[in-house]
Parts: C-alpha cells; structure tokens; sequence
C-alpha cells in the first residue's frame, strides 16, 4: 500500500466509522478502486484504533467518570450502584456478544463476508432497518433508563457489525431506535460501547499480525491511523449536531443509494465481489 492509498483509506475511516453507514463497507469498496486493493479485515481493525482514540478524546470527561465510579464500586448492590458505575457493567455486558462471534467466526469474517454481494444487500437491509426504527421508535428512553436486556441487546447488535455493510454505530442506533431510546441518547451510547470492542480488535490484529505491519505495511497502516484520528474528532462534532437535528432519514437514503449502486457496478461487471 502507498502512502496516497493509506490517506485516502484514513480519510475514508475517520469520516465513516461513527455515521450509520458502515466504515468496513467503505474501506471495502474504495479498495477495489485503488492500487492496493481490498485493505483486509486487519488493517481495518488497527485503523479504526485511530477513530476509537478521538472518541475517547471527544469523551474524556464522561469516560474518566464512569471508570472512576467504576472502579470504586465494582460490586456494589444494584441499587446501591451510582447511575456511572451501572454504565460501566452495561459496556461490558454489551461488549461480550461481539468479543465471542468475533473470536467464533473469524475465518468467516476475514473470507467469505468481505463479499461485496453481502455488502450491498446488508447497506440496503440495514438501511430499511434503520429507516423503520427512526419511523417507529418512541425516542422517549434516557441513558438512565438503560437496563440490563436493554444493555445485552444493543450489543447483540452491535455484533452484527461484524459483517461488512452492517455498520457498528447503525447497528447499536437501529436497536436502540426500536428499544425507544431518544437519537441523541443512543448515538452517545454507541460511541461508548465501540470503545473496549475496537480497541481489542485492534490491538489483537496488531500483535497477532506483527510481522506484517512491522514490515513494509507499517508506514502506510500508521499514516492510515493518524489520518483516521483526525477525521473522526471532526465526524463526531458534525454527527452528533446533524443527529439532534435532522435525524437519521439522511443516513437511511444514503444506505440505499450506495448499496443500489454497488450492487449495479457488481451486476454489470465493473468490480469483483471478491
């Protein structure tokens, strides 16, 4: 990969990562129209340590309180719990369903689902998703009214991500939207729940596959994260307005559009699905 590629790929991540329109998908899909071709499952996964790095920056304060609250009553009572402290269990328990299919699956996710037919079909179907949910849902549900189920459920959906074309953050919003939490409250909490999820996937990309980002693909996955680092502070400031105002209708036609799209560039021979 050049260093072009990784900048383009970088800016790709950053802008993509916390929209409801799916980062893999993107990265996927750019990549068989650059020299360097699909980017792969693990350079994916290391990229994104740059994105999840401007969350905890855009949060510090809110991440600090709920690992101090955390950390001085890990096993207090439920009720004796302070709302911070419950929040911190809530992203474990939601972090689990994605640590396990991505450990169960692996193989699959790094083969077989980078078909860009599957792409396609989970943009749209995740996109009509997403459209039901905002269309239905109550949005009535505050971040202290987030229960346990609730908590287990959003991270189910957040596995799903697993599959290119499913998106992380649109996932955990769609669920959240049919569960009847408010957009703002579900966009903040699907930022919080992706933080131990990527950074675990990434960092065990990143030893698992030493010997190749140590080598002549380490410049370019470097440059690819920094880049990625930059964007995604931006994306989240400009997400999280366009959310409390306009909604998530935009990202539903968007979704539509491009898996649409991609599917006629497959149907027509333009790009390989492999």
């Amino acid at each position: 990969m050049n260093s072009v590629d990784a900048i383009i790929f970088g800016i790709i991540q950053g802008l993509t990562e916390f929209l409801p329109i799916s980062s893999s998908a993107h990265l996927r899909i750019a990549g068989t129209f650059l020299s360097s071709g699909d980017p792969g499952a693990a350079f994916t996964a290391v990229v994104q340590i740059g994105t999840e790095a401007a969350v905890l920056l855009y949060f510090r304060q809110d991440i600090w309180r709920i690992v101090r609250a955390w950390l001085s009553q890990p096993w207090s009572s439920t009720n004796m719990r302070s709302q911070d402290a419950r929040l911190g269990w809530l992203i474990i328990l939601g972090t689990l369903p994605i640590a396990i299919f991505g450990v169960l699956f692996k193989d699959a996710i790094e083969g077989t689902m980078r078909s860009l037919y599957i792409t396609a079909s989970m943009l749209v179907f995740f996109g009509l998703l997403l459209g039901a949910g905002e269309f239905y849902g109550r949005k009535a549900l505050t971040l202290d009214q987030l229960s346990a189920r609730d908590g287990f459920i959003l991270g189910l959906a957040q596995a799903l991500a697993l599959i290119p074309g499913v998106s992380r953050s649109g996932g955990t919003i769609t669920a959240g939207l049919f569960l009847g939490y408010t957009k703002d409250t579900i966009a903040r909490y699907s930022f919080l729940l992706a933080i131990p999820a990527v950074f675990a996937a990434g960092f065990f990309q990143l030893i698992s596959k030493w010997n190749t980002f140590s080598s002549s693909a380490a410049i370019p996955t470097i440059i690819a994260t920094i880049v990625s680092f930059v964007t995604g502070y931006c994306a989240i400031i400009v997400f999280l307005k366009l959310v409390s105002t306009k909604g998530y209708r935009l990202f539903v036609y968007y979704r539509l559009f491009a898996g649409a799209f991609l599917m006629i560039l497959l149907s027509t021979g333009i790009i390989e699905p492999q």
